[in-house]
């Protein structure tokens, strides 16, 4: 993401010619698959919404009686296979996994086509209300990494009415358009709304979302990891960061808040003032770990079991101390302290 915006700055001089000749446009929003209103349903290999949309499933079992169950939110340009890692480790330890393609993203209708966050809230409580229809004697907890925790926070009222008892917010994407300096949200603002189209690449930054190169290039050769990424979609991605940001001071359910010292996607000043803006922990339970060897895609980085170790065990018992050693004590002291490394809170 940061990628994306910072090539965007770079051409924004290269296009100002062609800016000035083009009519305005708007950016692009999926199409409603249909408009019949038909009841959410979890079929083996989907879940239809109401609108007759259909978002691919992968579910990973638990090896013997299982004692909690997962639904996994991918990020940005990713898919439902990003958990498979997680999702195998979590199965030896007697919890389901669920993970769902978002609209636009993966195997989905209207592929690179921003959603809107509207449909994927929506997407994500049907399904949320389908998983507590089918398990009601489990507990249900959700997994969002980058975007997927962004679409969490975004929705947390609605979340916080069903049974879901807590929430995994994995470098959660709140890089909104308040954190952002005007030499991005101006060309990206222009841009959405002359050439909503036209893609990016990110190609030649020097940009590391993980340390474990074979993982990425196998994502580089997977068709279903979208490469070239429309400009609206990036605008549509930052008013869902926003929407998030903006919203994190009203969750108040437990959750498991994951950061990497080494994180090159979502800047540390906006993961900061994410933590300024929940409740105080002790009324609403989050917990914050920040790794000091961890990048953006934390539970694939090399040292990602030491991340998901963390998250079995608080899935298991949300006061249990954490494996990794890594938890931050959420007072005012620490917190800021330990991101002032990464100079950017005070």
């Amino acid at each position: 993401m940061s990628g994306h915006l910072k090539l965007l700055a770079a051409i924004t001089a290269h296009f100002v010619l062609l800016l000035c000749l083009s009519a305005c446009s708007n950016p692009q929003v999926q199409a409603q698959a249909d408009t019949t209103l038909q009841h959410p349903r979890l079929t083996p290999e989907s879940v239809i919404m109401s609108d007759g949309y259909a978002l691919p499933l992968k579910t990973w079992k638990s090896t013997d009686a299982p004692s909690a169950i997962v639904l996994a939110l991918h990020g940005f340009n990713d898919y439902s296979n990003a958990f498979d890692t997680t999702a195998r480790i979590f199965a030896d330890n007697s919890i389901i996994t669920y993970a769902i393609d978002q609209r636009g993203f993966g195997a989905t209708e209207q592929h690179g086509i921003w959603a809107g966050y509207s449909a994927m809230q929506s997407d994500l409580i049907a399904t949320v209300n389908l998983l507590c229809e089918r398990y009601p004697d489990l507990p249900v907890f959700l997994l969002g990494q980058s975007m997927g925790g962004a679409v969490i926070l975004s929705a947390v009222q609605s979340l916080q009415q069903t049974c879901i008892q807590g929430v995994i917010l994995s470098a959660p994407a709140v890089w909104g358009w308040q954190t952002m300096p005007w030499w991005q949200t101006v060309p990206l603002r222009l841009l959405a709304h002359t050439m909503p189209g036209h893609t990016l690449t990110g190609e030649g930054l020097e940009i590391h979302p993980s340390d474990n190169v074979e993982m990425l290039r196998a994502l580089g050769r997977d068709p279903l990891v979208i490469k070239e990424t429309r400009i609206d979609a990036i605008y549509g991605l930052t008013d869902l960061m926003e929407a998030a940001l903006v919203n994190s001071g009203a969750l108040t359910m437990p959750a498991l808040i994951l950061y990497g010292e080494h994180d090159e996607i979502i800047p540390p000043a906006p993961f900061c003032q994410m933590i300024h803006t929940l409740p105080d922990s002790a009324a609403s339970h989050w917990r914050l770990v920040l790794y000091p060897n961890g990048y953006h895609m934390l539970s694939r980085d090399l040292q990602g079991e030491v991340v998901i170790r963390d998250m079995v065990t608080w899935i298991h018992d949300q006061k249990a101390p954490l494996p990794s050693d890594q938890e931050l004590v959420p007072d005012t002291a620490r917190i800021p302290a330990r991101l002032s490394a990464l100079n950017d809170c005070d």
